[in-house]
């Protein structure tokens, strides 16, 4: 007689793709899961913030022509660009950001990030993981299960969801990647498990193939086409899945006997008590209509559209307000796909014409509204980069053959508001050339802790990995502002 061997349950197409259908823009069954965590964070331990939005430029911000103009240093390190007085006495920034300029009193600066990475990838997983080191077989052309997790996957895991079934963690309007298909590491769960990647909300179909804020701010080249003024940006496609409709919804027989058909297929596959557990998160996150209205950006007022800007770097801002006052702890809004901000060439008049002008009205409108729903003072908001730029302009690249300004991780600015930081204040400086960090140097530790700390995960919290080792949460000290 043959000894018995285990075998897999044999599932049909159909069931396949119901069970597949229960995902929502990407959030399967495991990310679910991952909405049911232990509450690390009690509300008597809550920190200075219920919710981060966590501003990321994918290719790196200048620091020269933005946040840390050097108006006194050579041509060829100054640039184009002149200084403009804030309302923060002694406190200057590029003149492309009047708006932001005017408000200075909602925000403050870290003038001294540094990590020591001038590639891409590399800068990308040191930021985004709030880690300088890279881990142990790091490959920088794509992203691995042993990578760090996300900063997005750590507050997602540690806190639980406040209402609405939303995870605790968002990250929008795009996965980062390259034009070329290559997947920027640091985005993920990693070592944690890919069960615990950050909720991706897919609410642009054209990553890897715009730059800026399109459709109004789209670079004026791109590797050789025209503009294209139709891009547009879509808000999420909040749907039922395969076999429900609103009214059958509302019928509890008739759904019972639809979630009972696919359980009993599921149970091959997973305990039947999990399904049970998941299945109520599941449809509310398809059927409660504040939900649905906190993905959408473009039934806003006309007012506020304008406010905001009808672009990209617009609606991604406004979408994250909303995705706030719906109660998501951490929101990534990654501005700009492609390493949009690489400016390695036609720095200047890309950064006058396509980048800083959303970025100046979409963070000023953010700021104003924040601070009119009372939610600013509970509500952080960190921006910056994966790196800064050089201090000398080169000498002209690509096909313009237009200067600009090359890959530099010794030293960014970072912009950061809200959630019990002081406005006007400015923490660190760089050299009189802007190359590397005069006074008060911080790394992605400190940055990373600082949004930990704001959300009041504790300083002993760890993550499991999937073999439940522990590892520490907190690498680094939250920077301090006087």
């Amino acid at each position: 007689m043959s000894p018995l061997r285990p075998c897999h349950p044999v599932m049909g197409r159909r069931t396949m793709l119901q069970a597949g259908s229960l995902g929502l823009l990407g959030l399967g069954m495991n990310h679910v899961a991952a909405l049911q965590a232990d509450d690390v964070v009690s509300e008597s331990r809550r920190g200075s913030a219920k919710s981060v939005i966590f501003v990321f430029l994918s290719g790196g911000l200048t620091q020269h022509d933005s946040f840390d103009p050097k108006p006194d240093a050579p041509a060829e390190i100054r640039g184009e660009f002149n200084p403009i007085a804030t309302r923060t006495p002694g406190t200057h920034i590029c003149e492309h950001l009047p708006m932001l300029a005017a408000r200075s009193d909602k925000w403050s600066l870290i003038r001294s990030l540094t990590t020591p990475y001038n590639e891409h990838s590399q800068g990308h997983t040191s930021i985004l993981t709030g880690r300088t080191p890279m881990p142990v077989g790091y490959n920088s052309s794509k992203p691995q299960s042993s990578d760090w997790p996300s900063i997005a996957s750590i507050v997602g895991n540690a806190l639980p969801r406040r209402n609405n079934n939303l995870p605790p963690a968002v990250v929008l309007p795009e996965r980062i990647i390259h034009r070329t298909g290559r997947v920027l590491p640091g985005q993920f769960g990693g070592l944690m498990g890919s069960d615990r990647d950050p909720w991706f909300v897919e609410a642009s179909p054209y990553n890897a193939i715009s730059y800026g804020a399109y459709p109004e701010y789209e670079f004026h080249f791109v590797r050789g086409r025209e503009r294209n003024p139709n891009l547009t940006f879509q808000s999420p496609n909040l749907s039922l899945p395969e076999g429900l409709s609103r009214s059958r919804l509302t019928d509890r027989d008739s759904l019972l006997g639809l979630l009972e058909e696919q359980r009993r297929d599921l149970d091959k596959l997973a305990a039947a008590e999990s399904f049970d557990r998941h299945r109520q998160a599941v449809i509310s996150l398809l059927t409660d209509s504040s939900v649905q209205r906190a993905f959408d950006v473009h039934n806003a007022d006309p007012q506020t559209l304008n406010r905001y800007g009808r672009n990209a770097f617009g609606w991604s801002l406004l979408m994250a307000r909303q995705l706030v006052q719906a109660g998501v702890n951490l929101i990534q809004v990654n501005l700009g796909n492609n390493e949009t901000w690489d400016t390695h060439e036609n720095n200047f008049p890309l950064l006058r014409d396509c980048l800083l002008p959303p970025t100046d009205r979409g963070l000023s409108a953010l700021l104003d509204d924040l601070q009119t729903l009372g939610l600013l003072d509970e509500t952080l908001i960190v921006m910056c980069g994966e790196m800064g730029r050089t201090p000398r302009i080169n000498t002209g690249m690509g096909e313009s053959k237009m200067v600009g300004r090359d890959h530099w991780g010794a030293v960014q600015s970072v912009f950061i508001a809200g959630g019990g930081v002081p406005g006007g204040t400015v923490v660190g400086s760089s050299d009189k050339n802007g190359a590397y960090p005069a006074s008060d140097p911080q790394r992605p530790e400190n940055l990373a802790a600082t949004i930990y700390s704001a959300l009041g995960i504790p300083s002993t919290a760890a993550w499991k990995d999937e073999l439940e080792r522990p590892h520490h949460i907190y690498h680094g000290d939250p920077i301090r502002f006087a």
